[in-house]
């Protein structure tokens, strides 16, 4: 199967990053296209919502970004074994969502001012939240779900990731979740895709600010 996944900036990884770490961990043949800021001005009407990213599974528009990891976690036995494996992953990836929220809006409408409070206050905050709740399973030592990677682990894994460009530092409280981090860089094809992103210097946000 090859996917044609679009994303919103060239030159930035945006939402879609870890959908994009779940194809190329998993193997998964995909397009990568990305569009430029001036050229999603004319695609815009073509997608639902109007929105980015959107993959197309065949002649299959999918759009938002939790719907498109969802879609490809069902399709690819990465959305836990049971009932509570499954609600166990969602409360990762509302509670990423819910610090990606309050990420982008210090990065967008306050970085300026507001860099150094979120950093010092709120960021720790919310890790202790994931700390905490990552060590309900197998004390946090591997995974989220144990030795069995979901795609809840994509979606914590590049949030600490931006959060450490942001602040380098912010993981060193919160053991559980720096060794997590580093487990889930260390698996082949993520190391090599990070490394290259890395050496390519993308930056994370449209704006430029990180």
């Amino acid at each position: 199967m090859v996917y044609s996944c679009s994303l919103k900036e060239r030159k930035a990884t945006s939402l879609a990053e870890p959908i994009r770490l779940l194809l190329v961990d998993q193997g998964i043949k995909f397009i990568d296209d990305r569009v430029t800021k001036d050229d999603f001005s004319s695609m815009k009407p073509q997608f639902q919502f109007g929105q980015l990213p959107c993959l197309y599974d065949g002649d299959q528009q999918i759009v938002q970004s939790g719907a498109i990891m969802r879609h490809l976690a069902r399709k690819h036995d990465l959305n836990g074994e049971n009932e509570m494996e499954m609600t166990y992953i969602d409360m990762f990836c509302e509670g990423v969502r819910d610090l990606h929220r309050k990420y982008t809006q210090m990065i967008y409408m306050a970085y300026e001012t507001e860099k150094d409070p979120y950093v010092k206050n709120i960021l720790p905050e919310e890790l202790a939240k994931f700390e905490k709740l990552l060590a309900t399973r197998g004390n946090g030592r591997n995974l989220i779900l144990g030795d069995k990677v979901s795609y809840a682990d994509y979606a914590l894994f590049e949030e600490l990731d931006i959060h450490q460009i942001l602040d380098p530092h912010c993981l060193d409280k919160f053991p559980l979740l720096k060794a997590f981090h580093q487990r889930m860089r260390d698996r082949p094809k993520l190391k090599e895709y990070c490394e290259k992103r890395d050496a390519a210097k993308v930056p994370v946000n449209g704006n430029g600010k990180q």
